[in-house]
């Protein structure tokens, strides 16, 4: 195995010096990382040291791809027709197009549900040992367990997580990791010790119970303070409209002597906070239904002074990444972003974005709205059903689907919306509300310098500001001067600036911008120890058996989070690998012709310092898979994944 590992290299290393004005052309390219010249090669010769090294290592995996492939196409096509010669025009028009980049959104990648990879499941009254299922002769899964295991895929490996850490594990015979804890009997171990330990904590909050999702489906849950806040802009809007009327009839009766009449303010004020008249009649002191709840000027304190902010990062800021940033010195961790309308519809999965882990000490949940009534409705269903320190507004979402409602970036520009959203929010919640904004929505347009003045007067706790517009996206680099003068106009607000921070220098240059800390996004999905860089002010080159560890620990969490059944290790598996579409453009620091990495380069094809950190190097889908099934164990023979945006990752 080394002679021809050896060999392999010796190969690629000829062919990429045979090439070496190709290389050094490609070292020059715009855009690239630069890299140690010894460590370039070419496309060619980075996938065919890969593909030779794992066919090697995992020759019957090869032998079984390839009988597969031999059952999916049994018979051999007739050759292709000759194509038509085309015109040297013609063949630059569809060079063009080849060379065309991809960009976006893979909108049409196929989305199979983890369901399907188990065609038959244990039925959960025999995994819980509730005795009769209550659906009898009805229930379509398997009851027998000798028949269920007949068909159960193999065991992944042979120490299962759940049962070591809580010691036991809640899937029993349909956990992929069985064996370690199922006697011969088919009976579930447990360790009493661990799970004497583990009683009476709670690990995840916020979980949606099936009381309120029943009631909030019916409609039943009551919103007293939101209906409040609701009332006074409706009567401000009908005072409006009379006002309107009165000046039409004052016009028409102009003729007669007027009285001088003083100016009386429409705008109705907000209603003052229930707690003032307390529930039960007093004389001198206070009861303690008066002190125990929370007065509007003595909202919960939290100080987002120098903290590193994680970034609320749609699919994958899921619970066991935040973990994991935990880990490496991440301060400030947000939930994922949730629509308001889903949550108060009472959906499971829109819920599942603002589960909290106990290791997050500081944590906040960020919801997405364009309407006054809903997003106060929210908020107050947040307050009342949900252990959160602050709530986040998203008022920076580009995409199209968020947008086009109003909501995301659409509320910059509905100034009078926002404001009711805002003040209504605040008016329900007895934590700390913060922003997040964008630049503006068009390039040459910015807009969050006149927010952020009406902001501060709104009630607002912190403001977010990405240095970039909806319609940039990220074809350019974060505007940190803009971010500076915004900074400078939110005094004494504190500003968090966001964009292109990749390194400790890169955050060290943002704080002297003038910013109260930084929001870290792409550069965590990158390398998550950017956090411990930062606190350490160091570069820190992680070695390719520490970056697999770090991986482990997220499949780990991601058992505990989604289940060790074939449902929950596909899922983890799904979130493993959008993460590494993001983890493969990491280049380790010994690489490296110039440090730091800066995030808008893309790195050239190399070959690492051993064979993982070159596979952890590739950007093809198939080598992800190859690294999730060195954790998750082999994938199911209809298992098919595309990563969730085009510049990813190539077919």
């Amino acid at each position: 195995m080394s002679k021809n590992r050896e060999r392999v290299f010796d190969q690629m290393m000829e062919a990429s010096a045979e090439d070496a004005t190709e290389t050094a052309t490609q070292v020059a390219v715009k855009g690239e990382a630069a890299i140690k010249q010894e460590f370039i090669t070419t496309k060619d010769a980075f996938h065919g040291f890969l593909d030779s090294e794992w066919q090697g290592s995992k020759g019957e995996k090869a032998a079984e791809n390839d009988t597969l492939q031999e059952k999916k196409d049994p018979f051999v096509d007739e050759p292709e027709s000759k194509k038509p010669k085309l015109d040297p025009e013609d063949v630059k028009k569809t060079e063009k197009q080849d060379k065309k980049r991809f960009r976006g959104r893979n909108k049409s990648r196929p989305h199979i549900k983890p369901t399907t990879y188990e065609e038959k499941r244990l039925c959960l009254s025999v995994i819980q040992k509730n005795g009769e299922c209550k659906f009898g002769e009805k229930c379509i899964f398997y009851h027998d367990v000798a028949e269920y295991l007949a068909n159960k895929p193999a065991d992944i490996g042979e120490c299962c997580y759940l049962y070591d850490t809580f010691g036991k594990c809640e899937y029993g015979l349909a956990c992929r990791f069985a064996k370690a804890h199922t006697t011969a009997d088919f009976k579930t171990m447990e360790k009493a010790e661990l799970v004497e330990a583990y009683e009476g904590r709670t690990l995840v909050k916020n979980s949606l119970s099936k009381d309120l999702q029943y009631r909030l489906r019916k409609r039943s849950v009551i919103f007293k303070k939101s209906e409040e806040y609701l009332k006074t802009l409706s009567n401000n809007k009908n005072k409006k409209e009379q006002q309107g009327n009165g000046d039409v009839c004052t016009a028409e009766v102009s003729a007669e002597p007027k009285e001088e009449i003083q100016h009386v303010s429409t705008e109705e004020p907000l209603p003052t906070c229930p707690d003032v008249q307390p529930p039960v009649k007093t004389v001198g002191p206070l009861t303690d239904a008066d002190v125990i709840k929370l007065r509007p000027c003595e909202k919960k304190k939290v100080d987002f002074q120098d903290k590193l902010y994680l970034a609320p990062l749609t699919t994958c800021g899921n619970l066991p990444f935040r973990r994991v940033c935990k880990r490496f010195g991440a301060d400030i961790t947000c939930g994922e972003m949730a629509m308001c309308t889903n949550l108060l519809q009472g959906h499971q999965s829109e819920w599942a974005l603002l589960k909290r882990h106990e290791s997050e000490d500081l944590f906040g949940v960020q919801v997405e709205g364009c309407f006054p009534d809903t997003m106060t409705r929210c908020a107050e269903l947040i307050s009342n059903y949900a252990d959160v320190d602050f709530v986040d507004i998203n008022s920076g979402c580009p995409i199209d689907l968020v947008y086009k409602k109003g909501g995301g970036c659409g509320l910059m520009t509905r100034t009078r919306k926002f404001e009711q959203i805002i003040k209504g929010m605040n008016y329900v919640l007895d934590v700390p509300i913060t922003v997040k904004i964008r630049t503006g929505v068009q390039e040459k347009s910015s807009i969050a310098h006149k927010l952020i003045g009406e902001m501060k007067n709104w009630g607002v706790s912190m403001v977010t500001l990405h240095g970039r517009s909806r319609e940039q996206r990220y074809t350019k680099l974060a505007d940190w001067d803009y971010i500076s003068t915004c900074a400078k106009l939110a005094d004494p607000v504190p500003l968090f600036g966001n964009g292109d921070i990749l390194s400790y220098e890169d955050a060290v240059k943002a704080k002297e911008t003038g910013v109260s800390g930084v929001m870290i996004a792409r550069g965590a999905l990158i390398k998550p120890w950017i956090f411990t860089e930062i606190k350490e002010s160091r570069h820190w080159d992680v070695s390719s058996s520490e970056r697999l560890d770090i991986l482990r620990d997220f499949t780990n969490f991601g058992l505990e989070h989604w289940g060790s059944d074939t449902r929950g290790v596909e899922k983890t598996r799904n979130f493993l690998l959008e993460w590494l579409s993001f983890m493969c453009r990491y280049i380790p620091v010994g690489l490296l012709e110039r440090v730091p990495q800066k995030i808008n380069e893309r790195p050239p094809y190399y070959m690492g310092r051993n064979f993982l950190e070159s596979l952890m190097a590739s950007q093809n889908v198939d080598d992800w898979i190859r690294i999730s099934e060195m954790l998750l164990g082999p994938v199911p023979k209809n298992f098919n994944f595309l990563p969730k945006h085009k510049a990813n990752s190539y077919k």
